[in-house]
């Protein structure tokens, strides 16, 4: 299949006829993990004591790395043992909850945002309100006693108790979710901690959540890779089943920045997390002319029917060739999975597919373009076929 052989991006910049091939590095900080399921649990608990300073937890899909342990403690800076053993706790309670591991990851965020995972006390003239505790909640307003909101276990609890109230929780932008639940004055706070927050999810446990750990009884959900229309605990989830045919700028096409996924025409595109749309219309081809309600051809140039939407942390994913207007406008606000078109083969196409991009740092230009396939896998929803 071929696609997007023009030398324009659809945000009307010139493309680079001749890029070197991109070698995706996601660092600690601010990549977004996800371990495989099924091979038993290991939670806090079962680190407390550990001797080992090179224990290896899974992370990504598959991929093992070593972890930084200290007071037999996983670290992931910038947060010490005794944050980390708080944010245990909260992923504790909701795999006793039987909350899913994405809840975990709300969860173990909206506390670094409101107190950087450290239990506070009231701090009289500096306090905001009567605001207590991980998750700065308030007496006054219905949450518990200030002695009930001093515990860890009692006031995540709350919190899950709250979050799975929210309807469609789980398909919502994590700032979203968390701002349901706790009514702040910064509302938009929360994503910048999504990715650090799944790290530690990742690093406090292993394998998935078949056991909480810590007394607590066999109950949770695996923590795993996302296939079909699952959503990863990342809140990342595929945008269509199928494999990937042609890759990232590869020796033959130095200029595709993104990879091809096969699929029948009138398979349905999903979102491939939440976010706001940036971009829904038809991309003109090499003559200028906007002609995407007819298939395209090889060679002609744009992406046809397509869709740019932004997602947390300035990520960009890009959606082309669909056979007919996008289900989405400018401005929408999508949640993960939602439908936003159908595939079709509109624009510089041999065929019906979909052509997915992924950029960073909010560039929509060739500049911003990175391989979606290591980037997918590290968010636990893996594309197939060609990395």
């Amino acid at each position: 299949m071929s696609v997007d052989d023009g030398d324009r991006d659809p945000d009307g910049s010139a493309r680079r006829r001749r890029l070197p091939a991109l070698a995706v590095a996601v660092t600690a900080a601010l990549a977004l993990l996800c371990c495989t399921g099924g091979s038993g649990v290991l939670l806090l608990s079962e680190f407390l004591g550990s001797s080992d300073d090179q224990l290896v937890t899974t992370l990504g899909c598959g991929q093992d790395k070593p972890i930084e342990i200290k007071d037999g403690l996983p670290i992931v800076e910038p947060y010490d043992a005794a944050q980390m053993r708080n944010a245990a706790v909260i992923i504790n309670v909701g795999a006793q909850m039987r909350v899913p591991p994405r809840g975990w990851v709300i969860a173990v965020a909206t506390a670094m945002q409101e107190s950087r995972l450290s239990n506070l006390p009231h701090l009289g003239s500096n306090n905001d309100h009567d605001s207590i505790g991980l998750f700065q909640q308030r007496p006054s307003m219905g949450w518990g006693t200030p002695a009930q909101l001093q515990d860890p276990e009692y006031t995540s609890r709350k919190f899950y108790e709250k979050l799975v109230g929210v309807s469609n929780w789980q398909k919502k932008r994590l700032t979203d979710a968390a701002q349901r639940v706790q009514r702040s004055a910064f509302p938009d706070a929360y994503a910048k901690h999504e990715a650090i927050a799944t790290q530690i999810v990742n690093a406090l446990t292993k394998g998935g959540a078949k056991a909480a750990g810590g007394g607590l009884p066999v109950n949770g959900a695996d923590l795993q890779c996302a296939s079909g229309a699952d959503i990863a605990a990342s809140g990342w989830t595929l945008p269509i089943p199928g494999s990937v045919g042609s890759g990232f700028r590869t020796a033959e096409r130095p200029a595709h920045n993104g990879v091809d996924i096969g699929a029948a025409k009138g398979t349905e595109i999903h979102a491939a997390a939440s976010g706001r749309v940036l971009v829904s219309r038809c991309d003109p081809d090499r003559r200028g002319v906007h002609s995407c309600d007819v298939d395209g051809y090889p060679g002609k140039g744009g992406c046809g029917w397509f869709v740019d939407i932004l997602h947390a942390n300035q990520v960009i994913t890009r959606y082309c060739h669909m056979v007919r207007k996008p289900m989405v406008s400018v401005n929408d606000m999508v949640e993960a999975g939602q439908v936003i078109g159908i595939v079709g083969s509109s624009g510089n196409s041999s065929g019906p597919h979909l052509h997915f991009e992924v950029h960073l740092k909010a560039d929509r230009s060739s500049r911003g373009a990175i391989n979606p396939v290591p980037f997918m896998r590290d968010r636990g929803a893996s594309l197939q076929g060609k990395g």
